[in-house]
Parts: structure tokens; C-alpha cells; sequence
């Protein structure tokens, strides 16, 4: 297969100028492009300084060092060729300029390097999309998240877990193809079933982290939400440190919802601004509360935002109690504007229905830290348990619960197929076979053993190029 490939060539490292640029090729052709651009094949990797030219002029491009990792002792597991060149635009775009003009190489297309790791057995799916994460990862956790899936934390397990499944399989198999052979145990289903039940409440019990895996890839989403201008964009520009939302005194600024991206604690936490709630007669600020609602009833936290210093409201209560009936999330009241409140006389809250409140002024940053100290409390004790988390992907859930559906079926069948083996009646342990087999064929699904050509392009289509 590889031979019949295209050798395929791509800037892998970042946007230029810069001090150092990375570029690979991979393929067949690899060793005979190095060879005409450097002038020689350097022992492999091994690092070897030398002058980069244009094989058509013989034109001096650079000087730089060449890697050679002859295949299958490579990323891609084919010949691959890294050159470390001077970062500077007119070097990068001269060299790949000369890849391009020689037989039998052309430009990759996004994630083309590790989809052909993934395709020649270097990688599993599973570390494939731990790569991406790696990539895409912007707080400490969330890297040492990716980095161990990369490394086979669910790859791995799921593989275990389908030879396991392929062993039992083929008892029920056994005792269907052979049972009337001497040597053949009567009872097979027993064990088979035996292990499929502790595969099954294994599989379970990593479904069972509340999904702690994916919302670290995702964030922590905390709403901020209340009724309007009750300076909920204001806390949101005072937690985000820049002035992400737009602030004004006119009630029903913020329309839509304003997503900030924040790094609390080494853990990823979305923060949301949305629109003030309240009955507007503008069909505009109608949609914007509606969609504050939609959001803060999906959200993992709410800081529900009122005014200390609106003297006389004493609708805040119900208001805020009935908005939360909305959602299953945890609330915490924060009282803004307590600079204002001294010389307006406050307002009551003690009927509104909350696990935490503080009292806090936005605009002068007074009471802010407290926020951002149980912010990030709470992110830490929400994502304390996802150092052992094994679903980190939709997609790894959705396989796996199929799997466990999967022995569930088989699992059912048991009292049926001691009654199938006491009348000699092959047709339970048939059905039982069929599901251990659906099983098995799913977690391949889940590393991308079988049948995954639906979801290869889904996957590398957020890779960058020259990855």
C-alpha cells in the first residue's frame, strides 16, 4: 500500500518568522528527495548539518540539519525526512517549492502525517484524538488528560477488554461447532457468560464518572445569569481580566450569550454572560432570554447576579427561584454592587434559595477574589476525579455503551441457554455468540480496528497540517 502512496511533505512546526522551522516529508519517495535536496542520505537518525539546494538551479536555500528515519521505524511507519531550517518565510517557502517540483512528492492535507500513523498501525484511534487533545490543550490538566490517552489510557484497556470478549466468543463458539465432539466440554456457556458479566460491570463502572472525562476536554461552563443590569457583564470583564462584554446603565445590553475562555487553577472554565432576564415586549430581547435560560439550565454552575443596591426589590426571590427551577445546577448568589448599596439601603435576599453567597462590587473589585478563590475550589473538586477517567469523547461513550447494551443481551440469554443446552437446542448459544460477537466488534470500533471509514474524516479534519 505504501507504495503506491504519494510522498507527502508539509511545514510541521509553527507560523514564520521564527528562529527554527521544521519541515517532513513521508513516503516512498522520501530517501530520493532528501538525497537531491541535501545531497546525501545522512545515517539514520541521525542528526547531520548540511546545505539545503534546489535541485533544479543547484541554488544554496539554507543551511540545516537532516534527520532520516528510514520506515518502518518511523512517526508514519514509512520513510520520513525532517529538515530543521531557519525559520524565515522565503527559506520555508523556497524549500517546499523544491518538494513540490520533484516527481512523485506533493503538499499534505490536514492531520495526513498521523492519519497514515494511524493507517500503517503506529497509532490506535484512541491516541489519535489524545494527540489532537495534546494539541488543542490550553490548561495543565487537560494536557496531562490528553497526553494519557495518548499513551493507551482507553486505548489500551479497550483492547484488553475485546481479546477478553474474543475468548469468551470463542467458547459459545465452540460448543456451537463442536458438540459432539468427545473432548468438548458440555458446559462452555457458563464460563463464557462468567467473563462477560465482569467485562460488562467493568465497562460500567468507567462509564460511571458523570462525564468528568468530556467536560474537561469541554470546560467547566458557569452561566452568569440575573435579572438586568445587575452588572453581570461587569463581573464577567472583572473574572476575565479584559473587557470581554460590552457594559452599559441601559437594561438589556447584553442580548446574546458572550462565551470567555479562562485558565482557573490549571483547569479549563467557560464562562457565560447572558442576557438579563426579564418579560421584555422586544422580540429581540425575548430570543436573548430565551437563550440565557437554554444556557444556564445546561451549565455546571450558576452565579446568579442581583443588585445589593436596589433598594425594595423584593420580587428578586421569586424571580430567581423560579428561573432556577429551569435547571439541575448548582446556584450561587453573588450580590454585586455593595459600594452602591450602603447609600440606598440594600436589599433582602435571605428567601432566595442558594448553597453559597458573597457580596461583592464588580466595578471597584472588592469581595471579586473571594469569586475566583471557590471558582476555582469548586473546579478542582469537580475535576478531581478525572485522573482516573477513561471516557474523555462522546464517542468513546457512545461505544462503550453499546457494548454494555451488547452483554446485556447475551447476559439475558442465560437462564435460556441452560434451558437451550438441557434440550440439545443450538439456537440460544447462537444468539448469545451473535452479541458477545456485536460486543467485540464495537470496542473495535472504539480504536479503530473495524469499520471506521465514516469517522476517519470527522476526526482529522481539526488537524493542521503538517501533523
Amino acid at each position: 500500500m505504501t507504495a503506491e502512496r504519494a510522498t507527502i511533505f508539509a511545514l510541521s512546526s509553527g507560523r514564520p518568522p521564527a528562529a527554527i522551522a521544521v519541515v517532513r516529508i513521508s513516503g516512498p519517495c522520501a530517501g530520493a528527495a532528501l538525497e537531491k535536496l541535501f545531497g546525501r542520505v545522512p545515517q539514520p537518525r541521525q542528526a547531520t548539518l548540511g546545505r539545503v539546494r534546489d535541485p533544479v538551479s543547484g541554488e544554496v536555500i539554507d543551511e540545516a540539519l537532516a534527520l532520516w528515519f528510514p520506515g518502518p521505524r518511523s512517526e508514519t511507519a514509512e520513510d520520513v525526512v525532517e529538515l530543521q531550517l531557519h525559520g524565515g518565510q522565503a527559506v520555508i517557502a523556497g524549500v517546499l517549492d523544491a518538494l513540490a517540483a520533484i516527481e512523485g512528492c506533493r503538499p499534505a492535507e490536514a492531520g495526513e502525517f498521523t492519519r497514515r500513523a494511524f493507517e500503517n498501525g503506529r497509532l490506535d484511534l484512541t491516541a489519535v484524538e489524545g494527540l489532537a487533545d495534546l494539541i488543542a490543550a490550553q490548561t495543565p490538566a487537560q494536557r496531562r488528560q490528553a497526553f494519557r490517552q495518548l499513551k493507551g489510557l482507553i486505548g489500551d484497556r479497550a483492547e484488553a477488554w475485546r481479546r477478553r470478549l474474543i475468548e469468551a466468543l470463542a467458547l459459545v463458539e465452540a460448543r456451537i461447532d463442536f458438540s459432539d465432539e468427545a473432548d468438548v466440554p458440555e458446559d462452555l456457556i457458563g464460563p463464557a457468560l462468567h467473563a462477560a458479566q465482569q467485562l460488562r460491570d467493568e465497562i460500567a463502572a468507567a462509564l460511571a464518572d458523570g462525564g468528568r472525562g468530556e467536560r474537561l476536554r469541554d470546560g467547566l461552563v458557569v452561566a452568569i445569569a440575573g435579572p438586568p443590569n445587575a452588572g453581570k457583564s461587569t463581573l464577567l470583564n472583572r473574572l476575565a481580566r479584559r473587557e470581554a462584554a460590552i457594559v452599559s446603565p441601559l437594561p438589556g445590553t447584553t442580548r446574546d450569550v458572550i462565551e470567555v475562555h479562562l485558565d482557573l487553577a490549571g483547569y479549563p472554565v467557560t464562562l457565560l454572560d447572558t442576557a438579563g432576564m426579564r418579560d421584555s415586549a422586544d422580540a429581540v430581547e425575548q430570543e436573548g432570554v430565551r437563550r440565557a435560560r437554554e444556557r444556564a439550565a445546561g451549565a455546571d454552575l450558576v452565579l446568579w447576579v442581583i443588585d445589593a443596591s436596589a433598594a425594595g426589590r423584593a420580587d428578586d426571590a421569586k424571580m430567581v427561584n423560579d428561573s432556577l427551577t429551569l435547571t439541575n445546577s448548582e446556584v450561587w448568589l453573588i450580590e454585586n454592587k455593595i459600594d452602591l448599596a450602603a447609600a440606598h439601603g440594600g436589599a433582602e435576599n435571605d428567601k432566595i434559595e442558594s448553597g453559597f453567597k458573597v457580596s461583592i462590587s464588580a466595578a471597584t473589585g472588592q469581595g471579586v477574589d473571594a469569586v475566583v478563590s471557590a471558582l476555582a475550589a469548586h473546579a478542582n473538586n469537580y475535576f478531581a476525579a478525572t485522573e482516573s477517567a477513561v471516557v474523555t469523547r462522546q464517542r468513546h461513550r457512545r461505544a462503550l455503551e453499546d457494548t454494555v447494551a451488547a452483554l446485556d443481551r447475551a447476559l439475558i440469554e442465560r437462564a435460556l441457554a441452560e434451558r437451550a443446552l438441557a434440550e440439545r437446542d443450538g439456537g440460544r448459544e447462537e444468539l448469545i455468540a451473535e452479541e458477545l460477537r456485536s460486543a467485540a466488534t464495537t470496542l473495535g470500533r472504539l480504536t479503530g480496528r473495524v469499520d471506521v471509514e465514516d469517522i476517519l474524516d470527522v476526526i482529522f479534519r481539526d488537524f493542521c497540517i503538517g501533523k
